[in-house]
């Protein structure tokens, strides 16, 4: 197990509580969900099921029946609906109580709740009516469709109102996990080849066990991705396919998205994608938002009507970008040192920087200083514009420069001026009392030399892989 151990240490207090628990564990897509809940209680679980996806109730249940008679249960009834499956789970948990923890773990729980099935209603009696007066027990739930999880459970208005007692988001590898885990398979690569892995697979480990060692970044990624039956290529409609009912119009939105990498308010994205900016349009942003497909963030000053979103999963960019409708042929090598690629990695460094804030404040020593992150547009200079804008409360604000570079980032004459007039319209229109900071954050550092002190702090690739 690479990584994890804030959550398998919480999963291991939750069942030592002696408390009936109701544990929610959620997260994009081949994030490890079940792998976290499968190593941290081998061998422990009193019953567990995984449910299928796309197959009938009739099915799901004979399924069910069979992982019961596996675990030892002999039934006492045929299991014709899930009122009886609960029934006969509770017949046989009560079979096992003996004064130790009675774990239960129900996998890809949205895969049972089939169209018109009696599934919640029956879980939500098995929960309400017993499960939850049993202190021994502690009930895990997964799934990969984070959006039926938070409507039916979280958010529900019915049986299962406020009954999870613990919830627990997994993300995705920080970049030093995702270097432990490939030093764990015997890979060997630089630091920049590992960030550049980060920018086309994010932190996501089962992208990242598809790599295999002896082969270079560039090798793994044609395997994976553009070779002929490539285990990647069908992933995009895999992925929205899985996690949403009617994924047509999620898709949608992740488009504009890609396509406008800086985001998009709700208003432009409502007119992009030519659906009404109403009550649906705001459970689709929520859905995708739940899942880590994209992010809202406030721009410096802005209002909650100026919020704009943003595509963040790494995957799905690199996808859009180079995969889908490619010619035949074409290999990741084809696309190295073109301007698409030049293109693409300096807004995908800024999403790996984005999602290494914590690093990034740990560098510049403002951990435990409190502040506010936001981006910023110049309201009257078009291309002014700063992606990473940290608001500090000891009167310090850091404008974040994030460079993708091959080597040691130089700064000259032109590029000093630019900067510090950038430095000059923030201050003009934001009228800030605090102190400006410009701060490089990029690959290889600095490079020394007459105008390189526009910058205050650089932080290097190295500060990314801080644990």
């Amino acid at each position: 197990m690479i990584g994890r151990v804030a959550e398998q240490q919480r999963l291991r207090e939750i069942v030592a509580n002696n408390e009936a628990e109701f544990v929610v564990v959620y997260g994009r897509r081949r994030v490890g969900k079940t792998y976290l809940v499968r190593e941290t209680f081998a061998g422990q679980f009193a019953f567990s099921y995984t449910g299928i996806a796309n197959v009938s109730a009739k099915v799901q249940l004979a399924q069910f029946e069979r992982a019961l008679t596996e675990h030892g249960h002999t039934l006492t009834e045929p299991v014709r609906d899930w009122f009886a499956a609960f029934a006969q789970l509770q017949a046989f948990l009560e079979t096992r109580r003996d004064g130790g923890p009675l774990i239960v773990f129900l996998d890809e729980l949205s895969w049972m709740d089939n169209h018109k099935s009696d599934f919640l209603p029956a879980f939500e009696h098995f929960w309400n009516g017993w499960a939850s007066g049993v202190k021994e027990l502690t009930l895990i739930a997964c799934g990969s469709a984070t959006s039926w999880i938070t409507k039916k459970v979280f958010r529900s208005s019915g049986g299962l109102h406020n009954r999870v007692t613990q919830q627990i988001r997994l993300r995705p590898f920080t970049l030093a996990e995702c270097r432990a885990y490939l030093e764990s398979k015997d890979i060997v690569w630089s630091l920049h080849d590992i960030v550049e892995a980060y920018m086309i697979f994010g932190g996501i480990p089962y992208y990242l066990n598809l790599l295999q060692r002896g082969r270079s970044l560039a090798q793994n990624v044609d395997a994976v991705c553009f070779e002929d039956d490539a285990r990647l290529a069908g992933e995009f409609d895999r992925l929205f396919e899985a996690l949403f009912t009617s994924p047509s119009r999620h898709i949608a939105v992740v488009r504009v998205l890609a396509a406008k990498k800086a985001g998009l308010t709700r208003d432009e994205i409502a007119a992009k994608v030519g659906f009404p900016d109403g009550g649906y349009l705001t459970q689709v942003l929520r859905e995708l938002e739940e899942s880590d497909f994209i992010r809202c963030y406030r721009p410096y000053g802005a209002t909650k009507r100026g919020a704009l979103w943003q595509l963040c999963d790494e995957f799905t960019a690199f996808f859009l970008t180079f995969m889908e409708g490619r010619t035949s042929g074409a290999m990741w090598a084809s696309f190295l040192d073109s301007a698409q690629h030049r293109a693409w990695s300096g807004i995908a460094f800024e999403q790996v920087c984005l999602a290494h804030l914590s690093q990034i404040c740990q560098a510049l020593g403002i951990s435990g200083v409190l502040h506010d992150v936001s981006s910023w547009r110049s309201r009257g200079v078009p291309g002014a514009q700063v992606d990473l804008v940290i608001d500090r409360r000891d009167n310090v604000t850091n404008l974040c420069e994030m460079k993708y570079w091959s080597g040691s980032f130089a700064v000259d004459a032109r590029t000093e001026r630019s900067l510090r007039d950038k430095m000059a319209i923030f201050e003009a229109e934001t009228h800030t009392r605090h102190a400006i900071h410009l701060t490089l954050v990029t690959t290889y550092g600095l490079l020394p030399g007459a105008h390189a002190s526009v910058f205050q702090n650089v932080v290097t690739m190295d500060d990314l892989f801080m644990g």
